[in-house]
Parts: C-alpha cells; structure tokens; sequence
C-alpha cells in the first residue's frame, strides 16, 4: 500500500472526509439555486452573480469541506480524554496522530475555510465564521446537553448550507436539512447508546427548539416571498424530497436492524445519512426543471457514495492487510 496514503489514512478518519461530500452539496445547491432562479438573483450578492461558476463552485467546495473538516477535528481533539476511556481506537488515543498534529488541522482548516468563503462574498466569510463558533459551542459542551445539542446541530448545517446566500428567498431546502441533521443526530445518539441517554423530556425540549427555530427561518422566507411557498416554486418540487425523506426512514430501519445498536451502527446510519443530503439538493433541483443543475448535483451524489464505498475498502485493507496463507 502507498506510504504517503498510510501515513494521511489516520488524518482522514479523523476528519470524516468520505462524509464531507453532503456538506460540499449543500452549498453547491444554493449556488445553483441562486444562479437557476431569477428571483433568487434579483437578492443575491453580486458575488454569486459576476463570477464565474466554476470560481463560485471550487471556493465553495474549499469552505465547504475545510469547515466540515473543521468541525471533525475539533471534535476530536476537544474530546480526548474522553475517547482513550471510550474509543482508544480513534486516531488520537491510539498514537496515530499527536495532539499538536490535531491542534494544527484545527487551525488549518479554519483558515481554508474562510479562503474558501471569500468567494462567495464578504457575508459568506462572516457567517463561516459564525457557523464555526457555533460548532465550537457545539463540541464544547452542547453536544452533552442532547436538549440543547440536537438543535445546535440543525443549525449549524442550516448556517454552514446558507452561508452562499444568506438572502436566500426559497427557504424550505434549508429547512429540510437542519430537520434531517437534528432528527439524524437524534437517532444516531441513541442508536450508538451515547451518554446521556436521550429522555422523553429531553426530545421534546428539542422538539420545541426545532418549531422555534424553524418559525424564524419559514417566517424570513414569508417576508421576502409574502406566502410559506413562493408562487415561482413548482409544487413538484416539493414531491422528491419527500419521497427521499420516506425512503431514508425505511432505510434507517433496515440499517438498524441489520447492524443492530451500538456506535458501528450509528456511525454507518451516520454515513448514508449524511450522503442522502446531497440527494435531496439534486431532487429539488430536477423537480423545478433544471436539469444541468440536477446532474451536477447528482454526480455530487455519485461521487460521494463511491469515494465512501472505495475509501471504506482501503482503510479495511489498512487496518487489516491481506496475508497469504503458507
């Protein structure tokens, strides 16, 4: 096996990266959208407008991942001693990679991400910075607190999604990716019997969480469209993600009962999760009729699921090389 990827593999499980693709379709969605739709240009910075796509796409994709990258590592790091107790397996408790390697990334990543931001505009760059709080706040001490942890997660993936355009007019796409990050985060908390186990009071504090936070999002869309649903929006855009938001639930299932409950499950219900973001960007994109913008976005999707599929295998042949038999 190559040395160099050897030596990168315990860097890219620390940081997710096979998971990264859902975070770069997301932002490549409000790119498109906004560029799609003449409404949506009439709000959007003269940034998204005046440069070229290709520019636009690949400062996209540079925040998208280096701030997912961000968030992995951080998470890791912040979580150490916690993880020699429970997952002495993870890069850092097992050796592979130094505190001061994993400090390093940190502060990498962040950077990158707001090169990346620049872009898209100065805005973009503000709400990188914010969204990067928030996961700070996040991987501090929210994420033991489910109540408030789950909601957190929702919006950082709102405000992550939503950084392109922050005048976004048609809302509900980034309304559907905080719902399935917060109810994702959710049942992979207690799929993988993560500590404190989630209570019956602690799902619906988060579910009050959620119906607040989504009136703000649905209402700043109602004041810029004068209706939940803007009247240039075909209904059929809405049957796509629907379907796929079904069939992730059948999925999920099916996942569950075949892996059974632990932190292998989750951590593979995390994956498809993750990857099904970028499939429903390409669904609303064909169900308003803009198909290049669809098969962009679709190709996204087929590249994340076979670069999970390829990078999996690898770190299988890494972590348990082939012998021969004498």
């Amino acid at each position: 096996m190559d040395p160099l990827f050897t030596r990168l593999s315990p860097i890219l499980h620390l940081t997710r990266v096979t998971t990264a693709f859902a975070a770069i379709g997301n932002v490549w969605f409000v790119i498109l959208w906004t560029r799609a739709e003449a409404v949506e240009r009439k709000r959007a910075a003269t940034e998204l407008l005046d440069r070229d796509l290709w520019w636009l796409l690949g400062g996209g994709t540079l925040y998208a991942i280096a701030l997912f990258m961000f968030g992995m590592a951080l998470n890791d790091t912040l979580d150490v001693r916690r993880d020699r107790a429970l997952h002495p397996e993870r890069p850092i408790p097992s050796g592979q990679v130094s505190i001061d390697t994993a400090a390093r990334l940190v502060a990498c990543t962040l950077l990158l991400a707001v090169l990346g931001a620049m872009a898209l505009g100065g805005l973009a760059v503000f709400l990188a910075l914010l969204t990067a709080g928030a996961i700070l706040f996040y991987n501090a001490g929210a994420k033991y607190v489910p109540s408030i942890g789950l909601v957190a997660l929702g919006l950082i993936y709102a405000a992550h999604m939503i950084a392109a355009n922050i005048e976004l007019v048609f809302v509900w796409p980034v309304w559907l990716v905080m719902t399935h990050a917060l109810i994702l985060g959710a049942v992979t908390h207690r799929l993988g019997k993560k500590r404190p186990r989630l209570s019956g009071a602690m799902i619906g504090a988060a579910g009050v969480g959620w119906l607040f936070w989504s009136g703000v999002l649905l209402y700043a869309g109602y004041r810029r469209t004068g209706g939940l649903w803007p009247e240039w929006v075909s209904p059929w855009a809405a049957v796509g993600p629907g379907v796929l938001a079904l069939l992730f639930i059948v999925l999920a299932v099916l996942k569950a009962r075949q892996a059974g409950s632990g932190p292998r499950a989750a951590e593979k219900l995390q994956r498809y999760g993750m990857l099904w973001l970028t499939l429903y960007a390409t669904a609303w994109m064909l169900g308003q009729g803009h198909r290049t913008e669809g098969l962009i976005l679709g190709g996204l999707a087929l590249a994340g699921f076979l670069g999970m599929t390829v990078l999996r295998e690898v770190y299988g042949l890494l972590e348990h090389p082939v012998k021969y038999r004498r």
